[in-house]
């Protein structure tokens, strides 16, 4: 059978797939991968898109239903809806067993290595609402703010979504108009009322008289408004920067830098980073891909002065927040520059210790070759991810390098989504 974009067709769905899929793998047809299902259900599903090797479809109607099925919380998270959301029509538990099953088949697919995997849930989120602190809104044409819908650049308007940190839905970002604008982010730090809105015109454009008439700054309620024109931020109104908790302390986070999403979990990651790595006094250790300073500055205050944490991120303001928030440990130093570029050029000490959170596209190669090239001296390797692919990817190259996956721990740092976060600790072949 060959399958046309808005066919209507029965599937019984099999496993789960990276990306908030699960499988159909029908005798007549081609494989198709299926969102709004779960695993062993019977549905009926409304073909989207269709290739020379598969199909993708939206299961519109459930004819039998896993027991781990519940009603999604959100209207918006269906067929047709926005796109933010995979798994809100499954138990949190079963969120999670969902999520581990992806990162066990990643890990047997691309590294060969058949492990059990646990997703945790993270401190405090049992209903796995609410958590979202950093939310980045679409604009439509007649300035209407929303969210997108799946694989499309259509934008769903909406009163509210759920996931968002209270603070940022008590902003009213959809409730109002943002003419002239192609997006407005929300984010929020752990300073009592910390709120930050970022205004971002299309990228085409520059800033214009009707731009600026049409959005009132004195209207929006965050303590600070800033606009974004490429890669720079200019304050409209406060400061361009926010505080976030972590580790026992407060970090300087600006407002187009990296951090986590989820209000528990930095101290999660940090917590599996520092028990995998075991970091001693006067220990050397590396950083790379730092952004703010969140794992350098755990490690710096480990090694003590006797020690040596050097930082390695590429982005501007990330590197000044990593400075400030580094500076009570003088033994700690940040590096500017892209990973790979200053791996390739060279002259960093030998280091015991390293640790890598890279984007989404996973490790550069330079890191893989630096790891395992003769007198670097690294013996254990902290590796967090944000992608399951991508962390079995280089997993593997490692582990054809002599490295053994020690231990993985995964943490459910994106309910409600496909999306998941693990640590793995790695051991040099030289560290027996």
């Amino acid at each position: 059978m060959s399958y046309l974009p808005g066919h209507v067709v029965e599937l019984r769905v099999g496993d789960v797939a990276h990306g908030g899929w699960c499988v159909a793998r029908p005798s007549d047809g081609p494989v198709v991968f299926v969102r709004h299902a779960l695993p062993g259900e019977r549905v009926l599903a409304r073909v989207t898109e269709v290739t020379s090797h598969l199909a993708r479809a939206d299961a519109v109607q459930v004819l039998d239903a896993s027991p781990d099925r519940v009603d999604p919380p959100c209207r918006y998270a269906g067929p047709g809806g926005c796109g933010g959301c995979d798994w809100q029509h499954a138990t949190p538990a079963a969120q999670r067993s969902l999520k581990a099953a992806v990162v066990r088949q990643q890990l047997k697919r691309l590294a060969g290595l058949d492990r059990e995997v646990t997703v945790e849930p993270l401190a405090g989120d049992e209903a796995g609402l609410g958590w979202r602190t950093r939310v980045q809104f679409a604009v439509r044409a007649d300035g209407v703010a929303g969210l997108r819908a799946h694989r499309s650049h259509e934008v769903i308007a909406l009163d509210r979504c759920l996931i968002a940190d209270p603070a940022i839905t008590g902003l009213d970002i959809t409730g109002r108009r943002w003419n002239g604008l192609a997006s407005v982010e929300a984010v929020v730090g752990t300073g009592v009322g910390e709120r930050l809105v970022i205004l971002s015109p299309p990228s085409h454009e520059r800033e214009t008289q009707t731009t600026r008439r049409s959005v009132s700054i004195e209207e929006i309620t965050a303590d600070s408004v800033v606009r974004r024109a490429g890669h720079r931020l200019t304050p409209l109104r406060g400061r361009s920067s926010l505080s976030q908790r972590a580790a026992g302390r407060d970090w300087r986070v600006s407002a187009g830098a990296f951090w986590q999403v989820h209000p528990a979990a930095a101290d999660a990651l940090t917590g599996a980073v520092t028990a995998g790595l075991r970091p001693r006094a006067g220990d050397v250790a590396l950083d790379l891909y730092c952004g703010a300073g969140l794992f350098a500055g755990v490690l710096a205050a480990a090694v003590g002065p006797g020690g040596t944490v050097i930082g390695v991120e590429a982005d501007q303001a990330a590197v000044r927040d990593a400075r400030h928030n580094l500076r009570e440990w003088p033994w700690a130093r940040v590096h500017r520059g892209d990973v790979a570029a200053v791996l390739r050029r060279g002259g960093l000490p030998p280091a015991r210790l390293a640790v890598a959170d890279p984007p989404r596209s996973g490790l550069a190669r330079e890191v893989i070759d630096y790891l395992s090239g003769a007198g670097n001296g690294a013996a254990r390797f902290g590796y967090v991810s944000c992608d399951p692919a991508t962390l079995a990817r280089d997993i593997g190259l490692l582990a054809q390098r002599g490295w053994a996956l020690e231990s993985l721990r995964a943490f459910d740092a994106f309910p409600m989504t496909h999306h998941v976060e693990c640590v793995a600790i790695l051991r040099a072949p030289s560290a027996g």
